[in-house]
């Protein structure tokens, strides 16, 4: 017996306030393990750099591209800090969100969570519990980023 709810509509609203509370979390360990003007910067000058070489490359301009070539390195290094600052937050939800698949699949496992009119409880032979979560955790992850200012509209 499970003290979880396992009919819709009740785990429909469960399984999205779930998506909601991990979405918070990680959003707010990733505000608080980085710094987001920082990442705004290095993302901006990454860009600025890839355009200034496809616009190199495009006009062959061999004078330009070896002049960004010498920044490669630099921005590789760049690339590998914003990697790294995401990886962080990876690696320390990863086994905590595990635990919590593992409880919710044997919890849910093969039961109708959600129903996506027109389609069913099921998409592309996966579960209803599987999709539910994934709608609902990008929803208030996007929500959640732009809220604690992970990320900006340009």
């Amino acid at each position: 017996m499970s003290f979880l709810p396992t009919e819709p509509p009740w785990s429909t609203l469960f399984i999205l306030l779930l998506a909601a509370v991990i979405s918070f979390l990680i959003n707010l360990v990733n505000r608080l393990t980085t710094d987001p003007e920082k990442t705004k910067a290095w993302r901006k000058e990454i860009a600025e750099w890839n355009e200034q070489l496809r616009k190199a490359r495009r006009n062959g301009d061999k004078k330009q591209m070896e002049k960004l070539m010498k920044k490669q390195q630099y921005i590789l290094q760049l690339q590998a800090k914003m990697s790294w600052q995401s990886m962080k937050v990876s690696f320390l939800f990863f086994i905590p969100l595990m635990i919590v698949w593992y409880f919710l699949g044997w919890t849910y496992g093969g039961k109708e969570i959600a129903y996506f009119p027109g389609i069913g409880f099921q998409l592309l032979w996966f579960p209803s519990l599987f999709w539910w979560y994934l709608l609902c955790s990008f929803l208030f992850s996007t929500i959640f980023s732009h809220l604690l200012g992970l990320s900006s509209v340009e």
